[in-house]
């Protein structure tokens, strides 16, 4: 499978959309060193009733069907999840519909945590963090992959004004062309809109 090449850089920083009255979530994803912006995060079809519950508690169980695009509309992948009762179970679709994968949130775990799986459900690495902050870790065994936090000395230190804006940085031990890229930056937008909504 050939990665876009959108997905094949280190550090990446992503920037919510926020506003009194907005539904959808909406984030842009620029280089964290360049400053390039590279990917737009939008939920296109979002409908009436899901619009509704997600000015409500019950707003981390509602679906989502979030598309994500190069600023000019080329698809690069898709993340979905149904209605959530008590656990989520969310399926990442490549710019071809088809299923790469996914994460399921782990039962009983402390500060959030997901297993990162393949198509065929079968562990990639897991996603682990802690409530109290913004630092999470994506690791197979031993091995960290990729971390998401909201410390970073780079071009972008002066955007970190709220708490929707972070850095993923992804480990040289994750080569540009390995599928779990794409897993991985979707594992992220699900924190945000599972775990720390």
């Amino acid at each position: 499978m050939d990665l876009h090449p959108a997905l094949q850089r280190q550090n990446y920083f992503i920037k919510e959309h926020v506003g009194m009255f907005r539904a959808a979530n909406q984030y842009d994803i620029y280089d964290a060193e360049s400053g390039e912006e590279l990917m737009h995060c939008r939920e296109p079809h979002l409908g009436f009733f899901t619009k509704w519950l997600r000015f409500t508690d019950y707003k981390r169980m509602t679906p989502f069907d979030v598309r994500v695009t190069t600023p000019d509309g080329e698809p690069i992948l898709c993340v979905q999840r149904g209605i959530a009762l008590f656990l989520s179970q969310v399926k990442v679709l490549n710019d071809h519909q088809e299923c790469v994968g996914g994460f399921k949130q782990k039962f009983f775990s402390i500060g959030g945590a997901f297993r990162v799986l393949d198509d065929r459900d079968r562990d990639l690495c897991e996603l682990v963090g802690k409530w109290t902050s913004w630092e999470f870790t994506f690791k197979h065994g031993d091995i960290e992959l990729a971390r998401v936090s909201k410390k970073w000395v780079g071009l972008t230190k002066e955007l970190f004004t709220t708490a929707d804006n972070y850095v993923l940085s992804i480990s040289e031990e994750l080569p540009p062309d390995n599928p779990l890229r794409m897993l991985i930056l979707a594992a992220v937008l699900c924190i945000d809109m599972v775990l720390k909504e």
